[in-house]
């Protein structure tokens, strides 16, 4: 059920903020839990924040307190708002939606690099 495109990575250095963006096209993602996950090479991919399809939020334990997800009124973008960005942060960024009640992310974008480094 369409595509998801993440944009907004890029080199940012230590303390600063970043905000990724998951722009969605076709039908059906306003009925998802939409989520970024990120992964450094070699490392399992993981979950960083989700949002469901009614606004309850969960974070990774890593992250909570400095990153926010958030989606806009239309639910055609999914947002992930990094602050206090340190360099364990950096890491490829994936958007992924699933159904609300299921349990597994079926949906998945290409991914955008974060770096955080002075």
């Amino acid at each position: 059920q369409g595509r998801l495109v993440e944009s907004g990575g890029g080199l940012v250095q230590p303390g600063g903020s970043l905000r990724l963006s998951c722009a969605a096209s076709g039908t059906g993602f306003s009925f998802y839990r939409m989520a970024w996950h990120r992964q450094v090479t070699g490392n399992q991919r993981e979950l960083v924040a989700s949002i469901s399809n009614s606004g309850s939020t969960v974070y990774a334990d890593s992250v909570k307190g400095r990153f926010t997800i958030s989606r806009d009124g239309a639910e055609n973008t999914v947002y992930l708002q990094m602050n206090s960005l340190k360099p364990e942060d950096t890491a490829d960024y994936y958007c992924a939606g699933r159904l609300s009640m299921g349990g597994q992310y079926t949906h998945w974008g290409q991914g955008t690099q974060v770096t955080v480094s002075s």
